[in-house]
């Protein structure tokens, strides 16, 4: 099995910045990518970005691009969600998720990933 393990939550002004790690252990050879998810207050959980271990190819959705940078450095198996230029409405319980071995799809969908963490809130002030 693969245990997931998210920190760097924290509270940050409008503007601001934050890294989320997702520190991976277990059955690390299991994982072909890791993807970051967020639930806010009274939503329903969504995407935010996703990356894949073996080459690197990235997703992110609309509403992070080219503010939320994922990266996944080969010689960890730690995950990171480099968050600049937050806004309110990115305050969130985020959660990493992995990839199972062999997967092929768009690496952005919920239902895909099989293993997950606990989450870390996120909370920006206005």
């Amino acid at each position: 099995q693969v245990q997931l393990v998210e920190s760097g939550g924290g509270v940050v002004q409008t503007g601001g910045s934050l890294r989320l790690s997702c520190a991976a252990s277990g059955s690390t050879w299991m994982i072909h990518g890791t993807g970051w998810f967020r639930q806010g207050p009274g939503k329903e959980r969504e995407f935010v970005a996703s990356i894949i271990w073996g080459n690197g190819n990235t997703q992110y959705s609309d509403s992070v691009k080219g503010r939320f940078t994922i990266s996944k450095p080969i010689t960890e198996n730690t995950a990171y969600l480099q968050m600049d230029s937050l806004k309110p409405e990115d305050t969130a319980v985020y959660i990493c998720a992995a990839l199972p071995p062999g997967y092929s799809g768009p690496a952005t969908y919920e239902m895909d990933f099989k293993f997950w963490g606990q989450g870390a809130q996120v909370t920006v002030s206005s």
